[in-house]
């Protein structure tokens, strides 16, 4: 099994004719993805070629996109000064999961298309995220699909690049995943922490979970005691930004320390007093996976 998306994802890319968009659609249709569709106003009735000779109808809007092939998710790659109001297009036209990818969405925009979603029980992923993937069943996003493999741990991580780091240490000691998501990092986002904790317990492929946090904000915090309240599985954490400044944004915009909660070091004892088994180092998420998994 796994979580959010799976081998029924039929996907609808929006933005499918630009660069990023392109790029990654051909990616995801070479792992397996099943991309029925792409959006792009004014580009209604041409198709989109993807590398192994299939091609993609695209779609003026997402109400023709999902009416015509019946997708459930969209991935978003609209500029930023756009993609809110894709998010909201597309959470209006009969999909249940919109992942958006794009970074840079004002947060005035970001909060009024997740509460445009929200109102219509869509769940948003991101903005500023790397996606998800479920080992051998699907991609969304832009997740490198060469370092997962299937296995049983699941993984969610606010920072992209350290869940690309997390993935390949387990690939390569042959431990493998059942998905892998990234939430993002923005001061606003949809699917948090706690969503995919609760998410990957009621799945019974996962037998255990990696969570990774930064500096900034209190999610970390609540995902832990989250954890004690209601989790059965093992979980392993790592907070990055341990050697992180106060005061200095770094790398996410909600990524920064104000006050002590915010602080990696109040993260850590959290997770300690949780029940989760902290990792200092990347690296050592590995060892203690492995300990979890006996």
């Amino acid at each position: 099994m796994a979580i959010f998306i799976d081998n029924d994802t039929k996907l609808v890319v929006q933005g499918i004719t630009g660069r990023d968009g392109s790029f990654h659609t051909r990616q995801m249709m070479e792992y397996g993805t099943q991309v029925v569709a792409g959006v792009t106003p004014g580009k209604g009735g041409q198709s989109f070629e993807g590398s192994d000779g299939k091609s993609v109808p695209i779609f003026n809007t997402m109400d023709e996109a999902v009416a015509t092939t019946g997708a459930n998710t969209s991935v978003i790659y609209v500029p930023p000064a756009f993609a809110a109001d894709a998010i909201m297009e597309a959470a209006d036209s009969g999909v249940g999961f919109v992942v958006a990818i794009t970074e840079g969405i004002p947060v005035l925009d970001m909060a009024r298309a997740h509460a445009f979603a929200r109102d219509r029980g869509v769940r948003v992923l991101g903005p500023n995220c790397p996606g998800l993937i479920s080992p051998g069943k699907s991609k969304v996003g832009i997740l490198p699909a060469q370092i997962v493999a299937e296995g049983p741990v699941g993984l969610v991580s606010r920072s992209g690049t350290l869940t690309y780091e997390a993935v390949f240490q387990l690939t390569n000691v042959g431990i493998g995943q059942t998905t892998c998501v990234g939430i993002g990092g923005d001061p606003l986002i949809g699917t948090n922490f706690v969503d995919c904790l609760e998410a990957f317990e009621a799945d019974a492929d996962t037998k255990a979970i990696v969570m990774i946090g930064e500096i900034g904000g209190t999610d970390e915090q609540e995902a832990a005691a989250f954890v004690k309240a209601n989790l059965s599985k093992p979980v392993v954490g790592f907070i990055a930004g341990q050697t992180a400044p106060p005061g200095r944004r770094m790398g996410h915009a909600g990524a920064i320390i104000s006050g002590s909660a915010g602080t990696a070091e109040e993260k850590m004892k959290a997770f300690k007093d949780n029940g989760i088994a902290v990792a200092t180092r990347p690296v050592d998420i590995v060892g203690l996976i492995q300990e979890a998994l006996g």
